[in-house]
């Protein structure tokens, strides 16, 4: 498995809702940042793809300051963090999930700064099995899922040039750090912020709620105008991963509705609950278009034009289309009460056809 953060081109992102807004509309400068609640500080740092930042961000912690995530390892973003950093003192990281521009430079923070890292079991130990190509969280084991679910030798093959690129935006990982779990709360500048875990996205995601300043760190649980990359794995086939993160973003709606959302790509917004209501209803209309192509039976390979109807030009993007498409399509086999799709293999290749209801 090689993960890293672009977000599949797949609707959900035109929100036209009235119910969302955008309280700032300046974006910081690189290595600058900008004051979104009291003691929060907004931190835009490059990436080098498509989607082309990451939101950081800093809290102010008694006579020093928190990070949450760091960005991925880039001269450029290293630059930006020493002028950000200028004259102040940082004390602790906390990294929302183990993907590079989360993860990249948080080993190099914690050697120029002193400030260790803060993560979930799950994000942490993902990190370190995929740095570490440890079977099935290498290329071998992702290219085996991918050609078992129909992708062609020529796309195989430009997947496997690609090499380990995981290592070249993470090149090293603390050897320690403080476990997060969640319903944790965390004392941040005298304030209290609780751990929230979401699933589907990544491992054991940890977004921060405060309840004081009515602020959610959604990371990358929650985002305004895209929809998150939710995959299928080689490591765990059959996970409903789609299931579990609907469930993951339906339980924030549980926060007050005028709660302030930062998170990890596009603006800071409010809307919580009607962001939510968005991408539930996106993701059943990407399954109700699965259905309606699955008459015979297809595979993921083959059904990535129904989800993604632009080109998919380049390796990155064919492996979030391939992960996504798997996992809408387990999601409506494991569908209750009543299966959606069925599995069937034809000349050991994968592939789902619609389940006639009587």
């Amino acid at each position: 498995m090689i993960c890293r953060c672009l977000r599949h081109p797949c609707g959900g992102g035109s929100n036209l809702s009235q119910d969302i807004s955008y309280p700032h509309e300046e974006l910081p400068a690189a290595g600058t940042t900008t004051a979104v609640a009291p003691g929060i500080e907004w931190l835009r740092m490059p990436l080098p793809f498509a989607l082309d930042h990451i939101n950081l961000w800093l809290l102010e912690d008694g006579a020093g300051w928190t990070a949450v995530d760091t960005g991925i390892a880039l001269e450029p973003v290293m630059d930006a963090w020493k002028s950000a950093l200028a004259g102040r003192r940082l004390r602790r990281q906390i990294v929302t999930h183990f993907h590079p521009d989360h993860l990249g430079l948080a080993a190099w923070l914690e050697q120029e700064t002193g400030a260790p890292l803060a993560m979930t079991l799950g994000e942490y130990t993902v990190a370190q099995l995929v740095a570490h190509q440890v079977p099935p969280y290498d290329l071998a084991s992702m290219v085996g899922f991918f050609r078992l679910h129909g992708l062609d030798a020529e796309r195989i093959a430009a997947l496997q040039r690609r090499g380990n690129v995981y290592r070249s935006g993470v090149p090293a990982i603390p050897a320690s750090y403080r476990r997060l779990i969640d319903g944790d709360v965390l004392a941040i500048g005298g304030r209290d912020w609780r751990v929230i875990t979401g699933y589907g996205h990544a491992p054991e995601h940890a977004s921060l709620y405060c309840d004081a300043l009515r602020v959610l760190i959604s990371g990358d649980m929650l985002l305004p105008r895209i929809s998150t990359n939710v995959s299928a794995f080689a490591s765990s086939p059959d996970c409903d991963a789609l299931g579990l993160f609907l469930a993951s973003i339906k339980a924030l709606k549980a926060l007050p509705a005028d709660t302030l959302v930062l998170p990890s790509h596009g603006r800071p917004f409010r809307g919580l609950h009607a962001r939510v209501d968005e991408l539930v209803t996106h993701h059943a209309a990407r399954c109700e278009d699965l259905l309606g192509a699955c008459a015979t039976p297809q595979s993921a390979a083959e059904l990535i034009p129904v989800l993604f109807p632009r080109e998919i030009s380049d390796a990155h993007q064919t492996m979030f289309a391939m992960g996504e498409a798997i996992a809408h399509l387990t999601h409506l086999e494991q569908a209750r009460p009543a299966p959606r799709l069925e599995r069937v293999t034809e000349n050991g290749i994968v592939r789902f056809r619609k389940v006639h209801q009587e």
